[in-house]
């Protein structure tokens, strides 16, 4: 059956306090899955997915058939969740400090390739207990400074030692897409078939340390450390797009649930059939080789590309409007640098100055994307 705990977060101030729920099902020591929804407060599709998969596992665990250990964090960031400035939900920004929250995890590839060098063995499978093992004890080492660092620590906590870690999300208008560890691919093929992915875009280092990325990346920074090692890329990390903020549907939220089930019985830890795998819906695209076009100039953006469609390199993709310009003022047009799938813009049509206006998935890493590879 189910079992629920609450992580009490610090108080921020006087009066106030926080706090995580944790649903676990099935017990430690094989197989374990962790998923959570919302790390950016404002981003709402998966709560309901995970809604419609909570009901999902526990019918499963009620004929006892959850075989490995799943578990599910249904909203990871009450802070961003409980922002709101001037009428309007603000939760993928720390409003204290700043900063994203899906940025700035605790890095653990240089202290466990420091303090692992001379006991990983010639045995895939005590290296991944071992490096298991040594990555809790650094987190259970770590003081939180303040509610935002506190929640960061028992998100990691809480899924650092897992096979597969889902972290659910959305963009603003957007088809569904995953972010993965390079080394993740074609492994992970399986997830994006099952979900339907129409962009699966790949980084083994994207910057800032997002939440995939801090739990994911350890284990082929490990790898390149020790080549002589046996280790492999035991943690599916993934970070799911689940389209844009606005696809709030019990519809969608339950085929998504229903396709996230699938998956972790395809994985063996729910028992029961499998059916035929989806096929794939596109080809895993080097994160680098996403063309994110930026405005130049405020103004009203007009949109002549939708997303989901393929556009070629040199396709207008948008265009700028200055409402204080001269009658018969040409517009401002943003077209793509590659050929590729437009798979995400802004939902709101205000251009800025350094605003990305367009997100296109190509296929060939671009000499302008150096750096974050992500947006803000």
């Amino acid at each position: 059956m189910r079992h629920s705990e609450t992580i009490a977060l610090p108080s921020a101030s006087p009066g106030t306090t926080r706090s995580l729920q944790v649903h676990r099902y099935g017990q430690p020591g094989g197989a374990k899955a962790y998923l959570q929804a919302g790390l950016h407060g404002d981003e709402l599709p998966g709560l309901l997915v995970m809604e419609h998969l909570l009901a999902l596992l526990d019918r499963a665990a009620a004929r006892e058939a959850i075989r490995g250990e799943i578990v599910c964090v249904p909203l990871a960031n009450p802070i961003g969740f409980g922002q709101h400035l001037l009428g309007r939900h603000a939760g993928r920004f720390d409003l204290a400090t700043l900063g994203n929250f899906n940025r700035l995890y605790p890095s653990l590839s240089a202290p466990l390739i420091a303090a692992l060098g001379d006991r990983l063995g010639d045995d895939a499978a005590a290296n991944i207990a071992l490096i298991r093992a040594a990555a809790r004890d650094h987190l259970a080492q770590i003081e939180a400074r303040g509610e935002s660092d506190a929640l960061r620590l028992a998100l990691m906590r809480l899924a650092v030692d897992a096979d597969i870690v889902l972290d659910l999300h959305c963009d603003d208008i957007s088809v569904l897409h995953l972010y993965l560890g390079t080394p993740l691919w074609p492994g992970a093929a399986d997830l994006a078939a099952e979900l339907g992915a129409r962009a699966v875009l790949l980084a083994e280092a994207s910057g800032g340390e997002p939440f995939d990325e801090a739990v994911g990346g350890p284990w082929w920074a490990l790898a390149k450390a020790y080549p002589e090692r046996p280790i492999p890329p035991a943690c599916l990390a993934a970070t799911v797009e689940l389209r844009g903020d606005r696809d709030v549907s019990d519809a969608l939220a339950a085929a998504d649930a229903a396709a996230l089930f699938r998956f972790l019985v395809r994985r063996g830890l729910i028992a029961g059939e499998t059916r035929p795998l989806p096929d794939l819906r596109c080809a895993a695209t080097p994160l680098d080789g996403a063309d994110i076009i930026e405005c130049p100039v405020g103004g009203v953006l007009v949109f002549a590309r939708a997303v989901g469609e393929r556009v070629a390199a040199g396709d207008m993709i948008a265009e700028i409007v200055d409402p204080m310009a001269p009658p018969g003022t040409p517009r401002i047009a943003l077209s793509s640098r590659t050929d590729g799938l437009f798979f995400a813009r802004p939902g709101q049509p205000l251009a800025r100055p350094g605003l990305p206006a367009a997100k296109i998935a190509g296929a060939v890493s671009l000499a302008h994307r150096t750096g974050p590879l992500l947006t803000l």
